[in-house]
């Protein structure tokens, strides 16, 4: 753990382990001794910083590092909610358990993608250039928004993000299509999506290009996964009906990023609300950039105040049953 996370947590910690004896060492002080004895490790916000997974800062290197040659080695506890990351793969192929925090930000990243639909349903991109150049264009003609009522949104991903974000969608009036691995909820998820997604209608992976026709919102939820990758290809944008909009929040690899480039320039989608990307962070030169039917923002729709209390509190309880030899939550794979 970070010295940070000691300082927040360290009581907690210690009513978690109960009578159970432990040593609590500082990611730091782990650096500096080179030590690597620990059978847990709680990877935090701080300790990922500003990092990406695709450009790594060397305080969060040496930390990887450390990680891959720690033998002793069982657990590692991450803030994130998804574990695609290339450190994260490898302690799994070593018989490391991972488990993410999958749940502690998803009524934030479903709100999220909420304002990112209302913002471009309602051109507030469109708005606010104007703004800048002080222009009073009313909203009439082809510039008329369309009505979100009735429209439909396909939501890649019924997880704990998808089930929130369906339930908004749907209080406002818009048709919702989950798209998820298995059409009938597995017994333990099916409090989770009944009653309260009545009337949402549900495809599996192998189905989904069949909706996509009648497609206006195209909301990716998903984790990174083989069958994910690349999932949104220009098959898949070509069947969609012009002018429809795509709000990605789960990962960038999930789209064709050339492909969606060329379905915007074509007017084939009408704009995109984009917080993950191909490679982050997204190349100075890339045409997203300037689009000015695309938001894009800087993989920030997870981060809010509240987020380390809830993920906190989610590897407090898994460090309970990891004491006392019970099934971890969120344990990836």
């Amino acid at each position: 753990m970070s010295q940070q996370a000691i300082d927040r947590l360290g009581t907690s910690v210690s009513a978690s382990m109960g009578q159970r004896p432990y040593e609590l060492i500082s990611l730091e002080d782990a650096l500096a001794a080179q030590r690597t004895d620990a059978d847990v490790a709680f990877i935090s916000r701080e300790v990922t910083g500003a990092s990406t997974k695709h450009e790594i800062h060397p305080a969060l290197q040496q930390v990887y590092t450390l990680l891959r040659q720690s033998p002793a080695l069982r657990w590692v506890h991450i803030h994130s909610a998804g574990a695609d990351r290339q450190i994260y793969l490898d302690l799994m192929a070593k018989g490391v358990q991972v488990c993410t925090s999958s749940g502690a930000n998803a009524q934030v990243v479903a709100t999220v993608a909420l304002a990112g639909i209302l913002a471009l349903a309602r051109r507030f991109p469109l708005l606010w250039a104007e703004q800048q150049q002080r222009q009073w264009i009313p909203m009439m003609g082809e510039r008329m928004p369309r009505d979100l009522p009735g429209q439909t949104a396909t939501v890649v991903g019924w997880g704990p993000i998808g089930q929130k974000l369906g339930s908004l969608l749907q209080a406002l009036g818009m048709h919702v299509v989950a798209v998820r691995q298995q059409v009938q909820p597995q017994p333990l998820a099916q409090s989770m999506t009944q009653p309260d997604h009545a009337g949402v209608e549900m495809v599996t992976f192998e189905d989904w290009h069949q909706v996509l026709p009648k497609t206006d919102w195209l909301v990716l939820a998903c984790p990174l996964t083989p069958k994910t990758r690349q999932l949104v290809n220009a098959q898949a944008l070509a069947l969609m009906p012009p002018g429809a909009h795509l709000v990605n929040v789960a990962r960038g690899e999930v789209v064709d990023e050339p492909a969606l480039v060329a379905a915007l320039q074509s007017g084939q989608l009408g704009g995109a609300f984009l917080d993950v990307f191909a490679h982050e962070p997204l190349p100075k030169d890339s045409p997203l950039w300037a689009m000015p039917q695309v938001m894009v923002t800087p993989h920030a729709a997870g981060h809010s105040d509240g987020n380390e209390t809830r993920v906190a509190q989610m590897f407090l309880d898994n460090l309970s049953r990891w004491g006392q030899g019970q099934t971890l939550r969120n344990a990836v794979g």
